[in-house]
Formats: structure tokens, sequence, C-alpha cells
């Protein structure tokens, strides 16, 4: 049985259509895990790993799969000539990317603490700025993995 949704104030503030309170409605909470499909995965592991933090929760190398926790939720990493990978046709790349971006909620957001680390292992990093997210306007920053994904790194609504 589906439950009604009963949206947060500041969801309900910044929503910029009005939202179907349908009593059906599949009750989505966050992000579950995201997948990139990846040309090299070594570069990749580093990054995620080392300037991210997100440790490896789980690997099956037989069919090309690499699951790093992000807090509450996965990215999993899928090599383009693995298994999994070639059922999603041309690998990756500047023209042809898998998605526009995908943002992780940073707590606490140390802007200086961020940028520090993120200089420490060779990443640049966008200007700071007011964004919009999930739980309202708070300031973000973008950054790119090594093969072009856009991450954006969301701290709280303010």
């Amino acid at each position: 049985m589906w439950h009604a949704v009963v949206w947060p104030a500041a969801a309900r503030a910044v929503a910029c259509w009005p939202l179907p309170m349908n009593p059906r409605a599949i009750p989505i909470r966050d992000i579950d895990h995201l997948v990139l499909r990846v040309a090299d995965l070594e570069p990749m592991l580093r990054f995620y790993r080392e300037v991210l933090g997100c440790p490896i929760e789980r690997r099956q190398d037989d069919i090309g799969l690499v699951q790093l926790r992000a807090g509450r939720a996965l990215i999993d990493l899928v090599p383009a000539q693995g298994a999994l990978g070639r059922a999603g046709g041309a690998a990756p790349g500047r023209e042809g990317r898998n998605l526009d971006h995908f943002c992780l909620r940073v707590e606490p957001f140390d802007e200086a603490a961020i940028r520090a680390h993120l200089r420490l292992h060779g990443v640049a990093a966008g200007a700071t700025a007011r964004r919009n997210g999930a739980e309202g306007e708070g300031p973000s920053i973008y950054i790119h993995d090594p093969e072009g994904n856009v991450i954006e790194l969301k701290g709280p609504a303010a």
C-alpha cells in the first residue's frame, strides 16, 4: 500500500510547478545509485576513492562492476569494455557523455577545506555559486572526474 508523500516546507517553497498530491505516487526519498560507464577504470577509481573519499563497497570483476559508497548512495563504475559495459554501446567521452551532471550533498560544506583538498589532487574547481537542489538553494562547486563527468558538490540550503 502506498502512502501520501509529505513534502518538506523547503521543497514546497522552491517548486516551480504544481506538484500533484497523488496518494499512489511512488515515495522517492533519495538517489539510491547511479551508474557511470567508464573508458578507463583505474583513474576513475583513484578519483572517486582518493578525491571524493568513496570506498569500494562491492566489486564484481567477472561482469565489470565496481560499486563505491557515496554517503547513503552508491556510484557504480562499469568499464565500457566489460560484460555490462558492452551492452551500453560506445564508451563515454567529451562528445558522448552518459549524463549532464550528478550532485553529491556535502556536509559540512567547508569551501576552503574542499578547495584545498581538490588542489592537493590536481582537480580544477569552478566558482562557488548558489544553486537550487533537493533541499533548496545553497552553495555548490562544479568539478570534473577524469573522464569529463560533471559533479556538483552541494552544501546545505541557507
